[in-house]
């Protein structure tokens, strides 16, 4: 068994409850010597870490304080005590705010051999970023050929990914939201999306109705709030709405609830529902034959932003639910 060169590993551990918007005192970095794997698991030096808007809910309740974070992650097996797991694999697992992670076979899936397709891409739209928005327009909400289709959020990672997903499946009106005029045009320019407006300009109802004055047939929402009441009286009949984040909501416990006319759900036969991606793995391979050939064909690029450096990490999470990505907010290794 090959023994890793570090002889120091990283950890991210949450030591307060915050109240509002996280900030580095809500985070300790802690080292220690690089574990050694016990018979059966494997050790994985961490290369690529994804850092995603639902950590910040977890942060209030789910996530244990003073003990390392998870999340999804990219490693290579650097040294291992099973069979199963080879050393030298690239492979995708959830121990993840942290340099190295002792795992079982079970614990992770070995990554495929794609050649012309960035590693990254596993993390982003072949991975719980690329597997969201494609549950949500094939299962969920499913995207009819001709259909209208407005998305909040629409320049983070699942909305970027709604977005080109959606061109492909045959989606007429790509209309977004965003935070600011330079990504309302990077959606436009880069993404796809035919029109884009900065929800900072006005009354979203308002700037929905600009944007598309003749209605929209799916909502896919990752804001909440005022973006969905304004979708609701912008759905046509037989409307869908597919839930799947309230970015709105998640730094502010006092946020008002939303209002809008529920009569709109009876007179116009529309239909809600929201989901957790985690219920939909079994779909993963759907996805890879969805979205790889797009990808090799040069049909399908991936929306990310990529900050370098582990020691980042929190600096790059604390940015991305502040805006400060476009696409998918990605960290790095040094030198990977």
């Amino acid at each position: 068994m090959n023994s890793p060169l570090r002889t120091e590993a990283v950890t991210v551990h949450q030591i307060a409850r915050p109240d509002g918007f996280p900030a580095c005192e809500h985070f300790r970095f802690v080292e220690t010597p690089v574990p050694e794997p016990a018979r059966g698991t494997a050790l994985v030096e961490n290369l690529y870490w994804s850092v995603d808007p639902y950590h910040r809910e977890m942060m209030d309740a789910e996530f244990a304080l003073n003990a390392p974070l998870e999340g999804r992650t990219l490693g290579r097996v650097v040294a291992s005590r099973d069979p199963a797991l080879v050393e030298g694999t690239m492979v995708f697992h959830r121990r993840g705010w942290r340099t190295h992670a002792v795992v079982r076979p079970d614990e992770v899936q070995p990554l495929p051999d794609l050649p012309g397709v960035p590693l990254s891409a596993h993390l982003g739209l072949l991975g719980g970023t690329g597997l969201t928005a494609y549950v949500a327009l094939t299962r969920i909400a499913p995207l009819r050929e001709g259909d209208d289709l407005f998305v909040s959020g629409a320049a983070g990672a699942v909305g970027t990914a709604v977005g080109r997903f959606a061109r492909l499946l045959g989606a007429r009106l790509l209309v977004g939201s965003t935070g600011s005029a330079a990504k309302a045009r990077y959606l436009t320019e880069r993404v796809g999306y035919d029109r884009a407006f900065d929800y900072r300009d006005g009354p979203v109802a308002e700037l929905l109705a600009r944007a598309a004055p003749d209605g929209v047939d799916v909502f896919v929402d990752n804001v909440g709030g005022d973006h969905l009441a304004a979708a609701v009286g912008a759905l046509r009949e037989r409307g869908r709405i597919v839930r799947v984040g309230t970015i709105s909501q998640y730094n502010r416990r006092d946020a008002p609830p939303v209002r809008f006319d529920h009569a709109d759900f009876v007179e116009k036969s529309l239909r809600l529902e929201g989901f957790l991606v985690r219920d939909h793995g079994d779909l993963r391979d759907e996805l890879y034959d969805f979205a790889v050939p797009h990808l090799l064909a040069g049909r399908l690029t991936s929306d990310e932003t990529v900050v370098v450096g582990f020691e980042r990490i929190v600096a790059a999470f604390t940015s991305m639910l502040r805006g400060g990505n476009t696409g998918k907010m990605i960290i790095r290794a040094t030198g990977a």
